[in-house]
């Protein structure tokens, strides 16, 4: 063991760990500038940008023997290219269909389509573990089925199969907003809770309201814009054991 601490060659690791680093850095700073899509629903384009730049962060980090400014200069390239043609793509239609592609129909009005699943390199084991996925066990109760051009199956049910919404039930529910966290991991959030019209004193009472005291009781808390709050409070049970083995 002392002669491995020995042998260990210092001077190369701190050199991979600021490289690393570095590489780190530079992705996260390209990630922001390309956009949160680049860690969503990726294209074919935006798969193959996502895969040239990480292979280089892996040059980057190890390869000692090319530059790190080469490195950070081809990142850079690949992320500005991406982010340019995403702004083309949002303002024209003919550079969206070239870059992206367009959905292609499996299924229509219960009749599918070989030539497009050939097309879209999708078998019918694929479809029907996809239906499955989406609740749909029996492909009878599908109508239609597009392959959206990020990979994603959009699924339209025969009409007798939708779920039932407060349209058919000729319900109007009050239109539900967005919440705001104003605690979190026991930490008060003060400009959500400003946000949401609300100051400290008016959030300690709706705590004791909820038998807490202290910030630090509440795992989340959050408010809407119906002025209720709801606490999540921290639990002493470090796990809670599923009932499904």
């Amino acid at each position: 063991m002392l002669d491995w601490f020995r042998s260990f060659d210092w001077l190369q690791s701190g050199e991979i760990l600021l490289r690393s680093l570095a590489s780190v850095t530079t992705l996260f700073i390209l990630t922001k500038i390309m956009g949160f899509k680049q860690i969503s629903q990726l294209t074919f384009f935006d798969y193959i940008i996502g895969i040239s730049i990480g292979s280089i962060a892996g040059e980057m980090a190890f390869a000692a023997d090319t530059p790190v400014i080469d490195c950070i200069f081809a990142m850079a390239i690949y992320g500005l290219i991406a982010a340019g043609i995403s702004l083309w793509n949002c303002k024209s239609y003919k550079a969206r269909k070239f870059f992206n592609g367009t959905p292609i129909i499996l299924m229509d009005k219960g009749k599918i389509y070989p030539k497009n699943m050939l097309r879209a390199k999708y078998d019918l084991d694929d479809l029907t573990a996809e239906c499955r996925h989406n609740g749909y066990f029996d492909l009878s109760d599908v109508y239609s089925v597009v392959m959206e051009t990020s990979g994603h199956l959009s699924i339209l049910p025969k009409e007798g199969k939708r779920p039932v919404n407060t349209e058919d039930l000729k319900i109007s529910p009050q239109q539900q907003e967005l919440v705001a966290n104003v605690i979190v991991d026991g930490n008060l959030i003060p400009g959500n809770l400003k946000q949401m019209g609300k100051d400290e004193s008016w959030l300690k009472k709706e705590l004791e309201k909820q038998n807490m005291h202290n910030y630090s009781e509440v795992l989340l808390g959050t408010l809407d814009t119906n002025d209720v709050f709801t606490a999540y409070p921290y639990y002493n049970d470090q796990f809670k054991r599923t009932l499904f083995v």
